[in-house]
């Protein structure tokens, strides 16, 4: 296991200031973590002493070792002949070559956003989002906030007080008169930042409002007040960025919820159930006709009993 996958899969229980370190790590893996400890401690936000504190705890005797291990994990991956395989792979022939070569891209930037946070983060973002006491709060910017929808989607069948914000408009701040500390906000904001959403979710973190914050490597401004962080690779080869490892990371989030909510969410989503069958929401497959009941049917009117009055009539 990499270097990287041991810090984004610790089990260690990090304080506020330690995770802060290995999220900076992560971002920009493993250049981060190739410079001082001064300057990583200067990056994350917290004190050298911090920073000394952490590798002990990881296992390292100081950060002098676990850059030395780090060097060595980077020499051994440039020297290595499969990455020298796939480095000199030659690109793929034919008509359908660019589709494939993003697909590639796509899937390098999924592989890469399983160690762009601590799995902790994970547990973290579920209890923040089924644990709120108020108003569950989803906004995004041009693009991303139908990813938003679509985890505003998913809470509604697990939890009431849910509320997708949709495409900001000026009305919408006047919603930040009734929000408070009981409430989260859940932003999706990728590069470029939009003004407006980095503008809702300070006004929101000054009236107590807590937020977590869904972006890319190179962080949204609201970074700086949010409780959470859950940073997704969004690099593609293509001239826009991909969203499709955020919603990778939103349908995650969706399951590690599912999964711990348990019973209640069963109820839930069967009631929810029950009200689209009534009301003709989606649908359903049919069940599966009883196969004698199918026989019977379609059996030919010869080989059915006739009633009296039909024998009666068909009497010469």
């Amino acid at each position: 296991m990499s270097i990287r996958e041991d810090l984004a899969n610790t089990s260690l229980v990090l304080t506020s200031a330690e995770s802060k370190i290995v999220q900076a790590l992560l971002d920009d893996y493993p250049m981060s973590g190739l410079g001082t400890a001064t300057r990583l401690a200067s990056r994350a936000g917290v004190s050298d002493p911090t920073v000394t504190r952490l590798m002990i705890k990881l296992g390292y005797s100081g950060f002098a070792e676990f850059q030395s291990k780090l060097l060595a994990e980077v020499e051994a991956r440039l020297l290595s002949p499969l990455l020298m395989l796939e480095v000199k792979r030659p690109p793929p022939s034919g008509e359908v070559a660019p589709a494939l070569a993003y697909f590639h891209s796509i899937a390098d930037s999924l592989e890469r956003t399983k160690t762009a946070v601590p799995s902790q983060s994970y547990v973290r973002a579920v209890q923040m989002l089924l644990e709120c006491k108020g108003q569950v709060y989803l906004l995004g910017g041009r693009f991303s906030r139908h990813v938003a929808s679509m985890l505003a989607a998913h809470l509604i069948q697990l939890r009431p007080g849910i509320r997708d914000l949709g495409a900001l408009t000026p009305a919408d701040f006047d919603l930040l008169i009734d929000m408070g500390k009981r409430d989260l906000l859940v932003v999706f904001d990728y590069r470029r930042y939009q003004s407006d959403v980095v503008d809702f979710a300070q006004q929101a973190h000054r009236h107590g409002v807590e937020i977590l914050l869904f972006t890319d490597p190179s962080h949204s401004p609201i970074a700086d007040i949010a409780t959470l962080t859950m940073v997704a690779t969004t690099d593609a080869l293509s001239p826009f960025d991909t969203l499709t490892t955020a919603v990778a990371q939103v349908e995650a989030i969706c399951a590690h919820a599912l999964e711990s909510r348990g019973q209640p969410a069963r109820r839930r989503i069967e009631e929810i159930e029950a009200i689209r069958r009534a009301n003709a929401v989606t649908l359903d497959i049919p069940e599966t006709p009883d196969p004698a009941a199918a026989s019977d049917s379609a059996a030919p009117n010869s080989a059915k009993p006739r009633s009296a009055k039909a024998r009666k009539k068909s009497t010469p």
